[in-house]
């Protein structure tokens, strides 16, 4: 092994390339009990890695098994790890893995809905969040205002916004009455509030934003919001093949042909729904209180518990 630190630490999934050089920059990351220097490079596997004092694996590239979600966000979360208002998170709901963590693929807005991807694999959100990829992603917009031929056509040509000309695509007309209008637009970047600053040039407002496709990865029509699941080893692939990464061998999946039947797919589907409902009921409880009426007291008589306790007047 002879790689930059935040290279190998990114491949083992501890967070994309942008995240782990923050963490070297600050000082949070060691190695061998040294501080560890942007640009330094790993050469013993044996290294002992630390961060924030806490020891992470750098197992090699062939032991790390890439994995992928694909989950549906709520408008209203953020996406980050941890908000220091206490607000909901992307993160809040994901499942737990050992020796690894989720990194996000990109990043939606709070009020912005739709597909997320999350992966194990540093190295594989870095690239497909790297601007030279030119990954498309596909989006369901409901826009104010008046929309003519002439504004479709400078979307499509291109605007220029303060961080430079920006474009869709493709802008396709899906319906509308009035000054309310739906359509999907396709862009190959990810700008911060790029398809919203787009509209905006064209004085029309946007009412609603939904991601619904990522490249050739869909928004799975069954799955609710706040939902999540596991993408299968061939779109893993795909994803990896995009982005010229090698394939992976190995999956968390079952992917047997029993289990996936269509009477496994809806048990599938169910579970989803029934966690995505456990993670609201959680969330939503009055802090304090058990949320589940098997754990609380039972009530008895007013005043029944006193009496047997409490002697009687005449009797002290």
């Amino acid at each position: 092994m002879n790689e930059k630190l935040q290279k190998v630490l990114a491949r083992a999934g501890h967070g994309s390339r942008r995240e782990l050089e923050a963490l070297i920059k600050s000082g949070r990351v060691s190695v061998n009990g040294n501080v560890a220097k942007l640009g330094e490079r790993l050469e013993d596997d044996n290294a002992i890695v630390r961060i924030d004092g806490h020891t992470v694996s750098v197992k090699a590239q062939e032991e790390v098994i890439c994995r992928v979600l694909a989950y549906y966000k709520p408008e209203g979360e953020l996406c980050t790890r941890h908000d220091p208002e206490g607000r909901r998170t992307v993160f809040d709901r994901l499942p737990k893995i050992r020796g690894s963590r989720w990194i996000s693929v990109g990043r939606l807005d709070a009020n912005t809905s739709g597909l997320l991807l999350f992966t194990t694999d540093g190295e594989l959100a870095n690239r497909l969040m790297h601007p030279s990829r030119q990954v498309e992603r596909e989006y369901l917009v409901r826009v104010f205002g008046e929309v003519n031929e002439q504004k479709v056509k400078n979307l499509v040509r291109g605007v220029q916004l303060e961080d430079g000309m920006a474009r869709f695509e493709d802008v396709v007309y899906a319906g509308g009455e009035g000054m309310n209008h739906t359509f999907y637009v396709a862009i190959n970047e990810g700008r911060n509030r790029e398809v919203r600053r787009l509209w905006e040039s064209q004085e029309t407002t946007v009412s609603r934003l939904k991601r619904v496709r990522y490249g050739d990865i869909y928004l799975d029509k069954k799955l609710p919001r706040g939902g999540w699941m596991e993408l299968p080893l061939k779109e893993v692939n795909y994803l990896r093949e995009l982005v010229e990464l090698r394939p992976e061998r190995e999956t968390m999946l079952d992917e047997s042909k029993d289990a996936t039947s269509r009477k496994r797919e809806r048990s599938r589907s169910q579970k989803i729904r029934r966690a995505v409902k456990r993670h609201e009921e959680r969330v939503n409880a009055p802090k304090g209180r058990s949320n589940n009426p098997a754990r609380r007291k039972p009530k008895t008589a007013a005043g029944a518990q006193g009496s047997r306790n409490k002697p009687q007047k005449g009797q002290r």
